[in-house]
């Protein structure tokens, strides 16, 4: 079911992804933690829903009774923003893919695994992490089904907390945001898979806006005469975020 939003002129909606709250350092995450927490509020004044995208953790695994440690105080603001009214909407990433019930129950806040469909006004996206999609990437969509497999899932829970987490940050500080000293470079349109992703959705199903991350860097591409990709980038060299507002969708850097 696509999700449907009507837009007063004074509101906006927001899209970010990939914070990968826990790397490179633990000091180098809370700065940044407390960066966005700070955009967050920043956008309290006139969002009406926010929509975060994916690898928002570098890492995530829900026990039956225990969370990753840290993060208290993005999620305490996710909280405040969700009881002032302001609706936010959660998406898996790549690295945050084993996320359950606890976002939904303990915030209120859906998780979404797959694209979906939004309607904001009379505009139409199409919004998700980006991961799998596209050409190529062969043995990633093969292990990103195993991960997301019930079994991968029960087989990683029987691991005590203590070592599957002692597990999880040795994979991190393997991954591309630890160890990519510079930013992530636009080499062609023809290199970009998601890109191809659009246009090959856009020949059947017209959408006004793509909205993805996983890539890493802020894009804003043609998909057709009248449809645009926007890849958000990310929080470790960026900052980028995108905004909706009076029929036009921009992205922006966070200095704040």
């Amino acid at each position: 079911m696509p999700v449907v939003i009507s837009l007063r002129p004074d509101q906006k909606v927001y899209f970010a992804s990939d914070f990968h709250l826990g790397v490179p350092t633990p000091q180098a995450s809370a700065a940044r933690e407390r960066r966005i927490v700070r955009w967050l509020e920043h956008v309290r004044k006139d969002a009406h829903t926010v929509f975060l995208l994916g690898d928002i953790f570098d890492f995530w695994f829900e026990y039956r009774h225990s969370i990753p440690k840290g993060f208290v105080r993005f999620q305490g603001k996710l909280a405040e923003l969700k009881e002032q009214g302001i609706a936010i909407h959660f998406f898996t990433g790549n690295h945050d893919m084993w996320m359950f019930d606890y976002f939904p129950t303990e915030l209120g806040i859906p998780v979404h695994r797959q694209p979906v469909t939004l309607v904001v006004n009379d505009k139409k996206f199409l919004i998700g992490h980006g991961d799998g999609l596209g050409p190529g990437d062969t043995t990633y969509k093969i292990l990103k089904k195993f991960f997301n497999s019930g079994l991968c899932q029960w087989l990683f829970a029987r691991i005590h907390p203590n070592l599957g987490m002692s597990v999880a940050h040795f994979w991190s500080r393997q991954s591309r945001i630890s160890n990519t000293k510079q930013e992530e470079k636009f080499v062609s349109e023809e290199r970009e898979f998601l890109l191809t992703y659009c246009r090959e959705v856009e020949k059947t199903t017209h959408h006004d806006y793509y909205v993805f991350g996983h890539r890493h860097l802020p894009l804003d591409l043609a998909v057709s005469p009248d449809s645009r990709y926007i890849n958000l980038g990310e929080w470790v060299h960026f900052n980028t975020f995108a905004s909706f507002a009076n029929n036009t969708l921009e992205l922006t850097s966070f200095e704040g």
